[in-house]
């Protein structure tokens, strides 16, 4: 045997027991001290950094013959920044897997329905996990940058719960949500019933915001729609309170008297015709299909009944007597005599 085929098989022996080396170091179990342990990696950071960190908080043995095995593997140069957890039993390898194929933590928030932007921005701005950049940015720099100018960004943010990774930016957050609103109402306005009194989607979003707003059992929301609908077809105005609320600025926290229902803005329904400049509030789903497909009917007037749901009427003196009972107390027998 020559000395080439000697140094050969030398070779072979010190790479096969490297590897094998190597699998025994991944296949070990961290060092844990209780069931989970967060883990961030900064922007940047190499698996010798993290290998270091991990060995101080006596997580890991030996940090150099970790990297080194993790190299073997071909696993140690692309590690993805972001907040991980360890758990309890995870080996070496996991936790290289983990880090290369960025399964970092995801946080959650949800945009309620029937929110404002308002509220939107302040639970925003509250999020630890968002990092906030659009201080000093107003609506309308904001609203050019999500590539829509001269919207007002009422409605535009599409309810629903959204998971993302730390550091996600307020931007990035309201973006998704404004595109993912863009898909719900162009498939709403893909699926509206014909015939509708709405010119574009914007003007079925504003009616779809007043719905959420009016309806708080979905049950009625096609019903509701059914109301508005007709109503705007008789140029009827819309008479709806939530409008005028919304009119009277984020901080009016009600109740509604004779005064600001006669205090005219351009969200008064009851002293301008037609719908409201802009959405009132952020419509979920059902509010945008209620607002595409009305439910069929002949009432025009309706009035809470106290419970959240409403009393439908079909003319203006069976209103009136639904307003006496459910409203002043009065009470009524159903056929226009008071109890």
């Amino acid at each position: 045997m020559n000395r080439f085929v000697v140094a050969l098989i030398v070779m072979g022996a010190v790479a096969g027991a490297a590897l094998w080396h190597g699998h025994g170091l991944l296949n070990q179990t961290l060092a844990l001290d209780g069931d989970a342990l967060p883990l961030e990696i900064r922007s940047g950071e190499t698996l010798q950094g993290v290998a270091a960190r991990l060995h101080a908080e006596g997580v890991i043995d030996a940090p150099e013959r970790l990297v080194w095995a993790a190299r073997l593997s071909g696993r140690d140069l692309d590690i993805k920044a972001g907040e991980y957890e360890m758990h309890l039993g995870m080996r070496a390898s996991e936790l290289i897997d983990m880090l290369v194929a960025g399964r970092t933590v995801l946080h959650a928030m949800t945009i309620v329905e029937g929110w404002t932007y308002t509220q939107l921005r302040r639970e925003l701005a509250r999020h630890p996990a968002i990092v906030q950049t659009l201080d000093g940015v107003d609506d309308e720099r904001l609203m050019a940058r999500l590539g829509k100018p001269d919207k007002h960004p009422e409605g535009w943010f599409f309810p629903d719960t959204y998971l993302f990774a730390k550091g996600t930016t307020d931007f990035a957050f309201l973006e998704r949500a404004m595109r993912t609103m863009d898909a719900h109402l162009a498939q709403a306005w893909e699926l509206r019933d014909s015939g509708l009194p709405y010119a574009t989607p914007y003007e079925a979003l504003v009616m779809a915001s007043i719905i959420e707003r009016e309806a708080r059992v979905v049950a009625e929301r096609s019903i509701i729609a059914g109301v508005f609908v007709r109503r705007l077809e008789r140029r009827m105005r819309l008479q709806t309170d939530p409008t005028v609320m919304y009119g009277l600025g984020p901080d009016f926290k009600g109740p509604l008297r004779t005064v600001h229902l006669r205090t005219d803005t351009p969200y008064n329904t009851y002293t301008r015709n037609g719908l409201p400049p802009t959405p009132i509030a952020l419509p979920g789903a059902s509010a945008l299909r209620a607002a595409v497909q009305p439910a069929n009917g002949d009432a025009l007037f309706f009035v809470s009944r106290g419970d959240g749901t409403h009393k439908f009427s079909a003319t203006l003196e069976e209103h009136n007597r639904a307003v006496r009972r459910y409203i002043l107390g009065k009470g009524d027998d159903g056929n226009g005599t008071e109890r």
